[in-house]
This record gives structure tokens, C-alpha cells and sequence, in this order.
């Protein structure tokens, strides 16, 4: 790179703008694994189990411009194809998913261009996630890059139907008889009926604890206010 990149428009080389993608990947991977620590450190728990990234290949990429009747080039790539570089974390509840969006949506040098809510509109598949289109800031040595990165946000459950129904569909290149379609769907169900199920027991859980620890600071409350009973015990 021995000119500046101003903007998009300047790049030609495959192996700049490749450059670009990986170093928005990195950006967004450190802020993600800021995001969780902190969480770790205020509230004692993890919402992210799982963090996967990657560069879509040559070939997909080639592949999603015909489909979408563009031409191959490198401005067609950077302008109509968003999941180029793609960032996927894995929760354990449903409620991290929100709660995640919302953390990211709320960095400062992060820009949501647009978001795709398959939890609450499934796909007709079944599937089911959470998509954020998200912009980030690449500073290079005399110029600044926004690159474009697509996080996916899912459970452990939505993740596991995804990945076999992505394999299921591959091997019939996207033309699964109706009956295997269909046995996906109530398999996209039960999962949807198993995250529902674990979000509650979790809720429940930590009620307990609640309470548990309500109990206690009252215990501690009482043996202050009797020193006398608490000498006693």
C-alpha cells in the first residue's frame, strides 16, 4: 500500500482489501473480548460462550455476486456483499443475545448499519439468530477505512440446528426434498421449546440464589441488632 486509502473507491488490489476485512475482524474481536471480560469482572458472568470469526472465500464471494446479478469485482464485492467478514458469538440464553446487541450497539466508535432480528422472524427454514451489520473504523498509518463486519449472535441450541441444517442443505445444494424441509422446521421447534425451557430454569435459579442471599444479609442484620443472640450461637 504505498498510496493512501482514502476510501473504498481507492482499493484494487485483492490483497488490500483482504487486509482491511482481517484488520476489521481483529477490532471487533478485541472489543468483543473487552465487552465480555468486563462483564465477568461487574456481574461474576460470562454471556459469551463461544467467539468464531471468518473471511468468506473467493469463491463465496464470487458465488453471492452472481446470485445477486452483479458483476465480479472487487467495488461489487465491498458494496452488496456485507458477511465478507463475519464475526459469530455463541450464548447460552436468549437474553444474552439482547443484552449483547445492546452492549455493541452502544460502542462509540462503532457504526449499526443494519439489523436483522431472525429470533423474533424466524426464516421459513426455522432458523433462527440475531444479525448485526456493524461498521468499524480502520486506522491505518495516514488515513482511516470504515470496513464493513457481520456479527452473528446465537445460543448454543440455534448454533448446533444452524450447522446441521447448513451440512443437511449443502449436500442437496439447496434443493432438500420437502420431507427432510420439513422434519428441520420441528427440529427448529423442539430447540426454540429448549431454550425457553433453559432460560427459565436459569431465571428460577437465580432466584433462588436471590433470595439465598436476601436471607443472609437479614441473618447478619438481626445478629448486629442482638449481640447477645448472636454471642449465643
Amino acid at each position: 500500500m504505498q498510496e493512501a486509502i482514502k476510501n473504498y473507491d481507492d482499493v484494487d488490489d485483492w490483497k488490500t482489501v483482504m487486509f482491511l476485512y482481517n484488520s476489521a475482524l481483529k477490532e471487533v474481536g478485541t472489543k468483543l473480548e473487552i465487552l465480555n471480560d468486563e462483564f465477568q469482572h461487574v456481574h461474576r458472568y460470562n454471556p459469551i460462550e463461544h467467539i468464531k470469526t471468518r473471511i468468506k472465500t473467493p469463491e463465496s464471494i464470487v458465488k453471492k455476486l452472481k446470485r445477486y446479478g452483479y458483476e465480479t469485482s472487487i467495488e461489487n464485492m465491498v458494496r452488496y456483499v456485507n458477511d465478507i467478514a463475519g464475526v459469530r458469538l455463541i450464548c447460552s440464553f436468549t437474553s444474552d443475545i439482547y443484552r449483547l446487541a445492546e452492549m455493541i450497539g452502544n460502542q462509540s466508535d462503532l457504526k449499526v448499519l443494519s439489523i436483522k432480528d431472525y429470533i423474533k422472524n424466524p426464516k421459513e427454514s426455522g432458523y433462527k439468530s440475531y444479525h448485526m451489520l456493524v461498521s468499524v473504523p480502520i486506522f491505518l498509518s495516514d488515513s482511516v477505512v470504515d470496513t464493513k463486519v457481520e456479527i452473528q449472535i446465537r445460543t448454543i441450541a440455534m448454533d448446533f440446528w444452524a450447522s446441521l441444517e447448513h451440512k443437511i442443505y449443502y449436500k442437496f445444494e439447496g434443493k432438500a426434498p420437502e420431507y427432510i424441509s420439513k422434519e428441520l422446521r420441528e427440529c427448529a421447534e423442539m430447540v426454540s421449546a429448549l431454550d425457553e425451557k433453559m432460560l427459565s430454569l436459569n431465571e428460577a435459579i437465580l432466584s433462588c440464589i436471590h433470595q439465598e442471599e436476601e436471607a443472609e444479609k437479614e441473618r447478619e442484620r438481626l445478629k448486629q441488632e442482638n449481640p447477645v443472640l448472636a454471642g449465643s450461637q
